[in-house]
């Protein structure tokens, strides 16, 4: 079952999230034979959708980013995102869903 977590993002501004998966007590998967996608859209049936970049480290860590050009282009308001991670085998996991609120800029 995928971990609920909001999310904030400040438009125009790099972002950056960590993701820790662990087993049942705590310890920190090992996902050196992962690879990570993750998305963000205006509602769950939206075709259209941002990417963020992400990194899956053998230290049980998922990194969650976007540029500062990136967030510049996203409508300020509120999304949902998904986090899913993959084994070497096809293996598909969510590891992390929630809302994600985009504040708007100011300052461009």
């Amino acid at each position: 079952m995928a971990t609920k977590a909001n999310l904030v993002i400040d438009q125009g501004t790099t972002f950056s999230s960590i993701i820790t998966v662990t087993d049942a007590e705590g310890v920190a998967l090992d996902l050196s034979n992962y690879t990570g996608a993750a998305q963000m859209r205006k509602h769950y049936s939206s075709s259209n959708s941002f990417a963020f970049t992400v990194y899956v480290t053998n230290t049980g860590t998922v990194t969650l980013s976007m540029s500062a050009n990136t967030t510049a282009n996203i409508t300020s308001g509120r999304y949902v995102y998904d986090c899913e991670i993959t084994s070497n085998t096809g293996v598909v996991s969510r590891i992390a869903e929630g809302i994600v609120t985009v504040t708007p800029e100011v300052t461009r």
